[in-house]
């Protein structure tokens, strides 16, 4: 393993399982409605608000609460912050993996 390569890159907020897939697939979609990314992702709503409230408070995604009809709805957007962070976790899990022999 390269001697410069640190796990401290990498970046935790991101690296549980449900919150990377809640920042890979807005990094691919930029924005989704809470119920699809329920489903997308195979979550319960207490678990994705938990780590949708992570996420936001390091400033990684933004949630718009909006009533549609009479249906409240929240759509959950990647920040510029959270889209860099997300490469960056990106570029150091691939760097992890090329240090392999």
């Amino acid at each position: 393993m390269d001697e410069d390569f640190g796990l401290d890159r990498i970046d935790e907020v991101i690296h549980g399982r449900m919150r990377l897939g809640v920042m890979a697939y807005l990094a691919s979609t930029g924005t989704a409605d809470f119920s699809s990314l329920r489903t997308r992702l195979h979550a319960t709503d207490g678990n994705l608000s938990t780590h949708l409230r992570k996420l936001e408070e390091a400033g990684y995604v933004r949630q718009v609460k909006a009533v549609l009809g009479r249906r409240p709805v929240t759509h959950i957007s990647i920040t510029d912050a959270g889209r860099a962070a997300f490469v960056a976790y990106l570029d150091a899990m691939r760097q992890l993996l090329d240090a392999m022999p």
